[in-house]
């Protein structure tokens, strides 16, 4: 997302996340989705315009406006996390009951709410700066303060403005588009533009 608003902002448009978000949350859900793993998304640059190239070469539209693009990069990424968690449970054998979806992530409510949808688990958004109160909590530990993991977690939980989002998405949609998703995984590189 970031990337995406400092090219809107070298362009002179509107970047300011709560307009985004809002115009993103009223956009046509699956519109266009991408890879957020490919390649091409990994260095900083100019995103919208990335998007819109591997759209073309996926043969789907390009998203239409910024509130268009900004929805495809969440429902890209609930997407990432839905098969991410399957095949984590399916490699580990065990059931996922709930996601912590931790970091800055964690304030972007379209994207935990996306995202419980997407995976038709509750997500539990929270701490924002998890990295910096893990290492406190772990020093903590280290010195006798804390003494096991359930411990750190009730005082997560206890001291930490958690919020919980329950899945309420359409199941079948959302196989659909992991489907979709899942095709230009395997042609990105070979595929051309949809003739229309």
């Amino acid at each position: 997302m970031t990337e995406s608003q400092r090219a809107w902002a070298a362009r002179g448009l509107p970047s300011d996340l709560p307009s985004l978000l809002a115009q993103a949350a009223l956009a046509e859900p699956f519109a266009a989705l991408i890879d957020p793993d490919a390649p091409q998304f990994l260095a900083p640059g100019d995103m919208p315009a990335r998007i819109a190239a591997y759209c073309a070469r996926t043969g789907q539209l390009p998203p239409k406006d910024q509130g268009a693009v900004v929805r495809c990069i969440l429902e890209s990424l609930a997407l990432a996390h839905r098969r991410t968690l399957r095949q984590a449970a399916q490699l580990a054998d065990r059931d996922i009951t709930v996601v912590h979806l931790v970091g800055g992530g964690s304030r972007n409510e379209l994207l935990c709410q996306l995202t419980a949808d997407a995976t038709g688990l509750p997500v539990i958004a929270g701490p924002t700066e998890a990295t910096a109160l893990g290492n406190i909590l772990v020093q903590a530990r280290a010195h006798g303060l804390v003494h096991d993991h359930p411990a750190m977690r009730r005082l997560v939980a206890e001291t930490q403005d958690l919020r919980r989002y329950e899945p309420r998405g359409n199941d079948k949609a959302w196989a659909a588009a992991a489907h979709r998703a899942d095709l230009p995984r395997t042609t990105a590189s070979t595929a051309g533009p949809k003739e229309s």
